[in-house]
């Protein structure tokens, strides 16, 4: 289980980096976006990955999970899909004044 946790969360980071390294804004942001999923994964899992634990501490529970890491996440998706809008809102006012979604621009605000 572990082993497939940090296979997805390296193969999102691969393809967050990737993504971002392009030279278009969508890109960008779907980049972003997979960073911060990894992100996320990478919390929830540094809190035991464990399956069918309460997140709560009982007399009558076996076990547990780690229930401040799910409040992390929890927190961090709402932060992140806040500065995703942020974003979008920036890049869709760039491309109105723009007419092209290229972020390589030149100091005079040219497109190559």
């Amino acid at each position: 289980m572990e082993l497939l946790v940090a296979s997805a969360i390296g193969l999102m980071t691969a393809a967050g980096i990737y993504l971002i390294l392009r030279l278009r804004t969508f890109s960008v942001i779907l980049g972003l976006a997979m960073l911060s999923y990894a992100v996320n994964v990478f919390i929830f899992a540094s809190g035991r990955v464990t399956v069918g634990k309460p997140p709560i501490l009982s007399a009558a529970a076996s076990g547990y999970t780690d229930p401040l890491t799910q409040a992390l996440v929890l927190t961090a998706i709402v932060i992140s899909f806040g500065m995703t809008a942020v974003i979008v809102m920036m890049a869709l006012g760039s491309y109105l004044n723009t007419g092209s979604d290229r972020i390589d621009m030149d100091d005079e605000g040219e497109t190559r």
